[in-house]
């Protein structure tokens, strides 16, 4: 049975469309393409039409189905948003780490005492697989509530064969049980584990040799990532890693330059990666060489802002062509939130983002990085009908109002799975 949905006279329709087959870059961020007064209508799981009001209600009144009506008088309807990088499935917590970095320790001293990933690491070994579901499903639930309709979610707490997998089976069952979709990135080379401190390379040769092929065989994850930093991954250890993932089928991404300029942005131009996330500390040759080759680069404002730390410079690669998305970097440890509007927040307020350039960044661009603008992160006839309503007359006001909720409905799939703030 045809199952129609007609969300009818909204404020602005907010489509962020034409930009399905390459992400925006330098003006064409600011190219929102609103609709003022539009209308929006949903059949099954597809948008079949999206237009003035007028012609709305004129295609709705054309079809012999059933309609459900949606008044969006006074709202905003924009993309699902998308969340390009989070460590979501994990156990344990690190809340006393805030503690230590207010008293001075910095984010890779914690992690030379044993904190930070290593004792997440600990903790998600120690949990069964089931534990990690229900616990990352609390986490996709509020995810939901703040307008997210699609997220990446890392392996990497770990760091054995059988914990890897265990992580990446976990977020597939959370795929299949969750109106959220998750899209899955292998991150084995996320530290090195306590036991392999003296021999780095060994454990890099079971991330090649022993998870990946794994991994692979499963179809556990469509992406591979590596932590590039200096006391981490050495740049010829993550060329490896990623080029071995490359010849098993997995697209390269790369946690660039977020501590030192380590030259994570110019590798991940020269192996073609998908995305580069962070770049604090990106050099300018390493922001031109992503722009040449279309890298999408991965803001994360709320870690630098949860580390004490100066953002990445948005606007130097903006100018630059490189095409930018946001994301919560959602984990344990350096961004413990699940709100990415508050972060397109902090992407105005500490990165100087426009209004427009962020719902770019955390839209299309954001589908980019994670190889679904075909189907999702713009409101264009044919995508999925993956929808959000904010109780905002305008784009701007979401940037204006900070640390609230405005969301007041979300469409998945082409059905309400939140309505008045409250999950379905």
């Amino acid at each position: 049975m045809n199952q129609v949905l007609y969300i009818k006279n909204a404020a602005q329709v907010i489509t962020v469309g034409g930009a399905s087959t390459a992400p925006k870059i330098r003006e064409q961020m600011t190219d929102l393409q609103i609709i003022e007064h539009g209308g929006i209508v949903l059949e099954n799981d597809r948008i079949a039409f999206v237009g003035s009001d007028i012609e709305a209600q004129k295609y709705v009144d054309r079809l012999e189905t059933e309609t459900r009506t949606i008044c969006a008088e006074g709202k905003i309807v924009t993309p699902g948003l998308i969340d390009p990088h989070t460590h979501i499935v994990f156990a344990g917590s690190r809340e006393k780490e805030l503690e230590m970095r207010l008293q001075g320790d910095s984010y890779i001293e914690i992690l030379k005492q044993g904190g930070g990933i290593l004792y997440s690491t600990a903790q998600t070994r120690a949990a069964p697989e089931e534990e990690l579901v229900e616990a990352s499903k609390k986490r996709l639930d509020r995810f939901l509530l703040y307008g997210v309709t699609t997220l990446e979610a890392k392996s990497g707490y770990g760091l054995t064969v059988e914990d890897e997998l265990k992580q990446l089976r976990a977020a597939r069952r959370l795929n299949e049980m969750h109106p959220i979709d998750i899209v899955s990135t292998f991150m084995g080379a996320h530290a090195v584990p306590t036991e392999f401190k003296e021999n780095p390379d060994e454990y890099v040769r079971i991330v090649i040799e022993e998870m990946l092929p794994k991994v692979a065989e499963e179809k556990l994850a469509e992406f591979c990532d590596v932590f590039c930093e200096e006391g981490v991954f050495t740049l010829q250890q993550s060329e490896r890693i990623l080029e071995a993932g490359k010849k098993l089928g997995l697209i390269p991404k790369i946690h660039a330059d977020e501590i030192v300029q380590f030259g994570g942005a110019e590798l991940a131009a020269k192996i073609g990666a998908i995305s580069a996330d962070h770049l604090l500390k990106a050099s300018d040759e390493g922001i031109h060489m992503m722009a040449q080759k279309g890298v999408v680069a991965v803001l994360l404002p709320g870690t630098a802002f949860f580390l004490m730390e100066k953002p990445a410079d948005a606007r130097k690669m903006i100018e630059a062509g490189v095409p930018v998305a946001l994301s919560t970097d959602r984990n344990p440890g350096s961004c413990p939130t699940e709100s990415l509007p508050l972060i397109m927040n902090f992407a105005c307020l500490t990165m100087k983002m426009t209004p427009a350039e962020v719902l770019t960044a955390s839209t299309i661009n954001a589908a980019h990085a994670i190889g679904r603008a075909n189907e999702i992160g713009s409101i264009e006839v044919g995508k999925k009908a993956d929808l959000v309503l904010f109780d905002a007359p305008n784009y701007q006001f979401l940037q204006y109002n900070f640390g609230v909720n405005l969301v007041e409905m979300v469409i998945k799939d082409g059905g309400v799975a939140v309505e008045g703030g409250k999950l379905l």
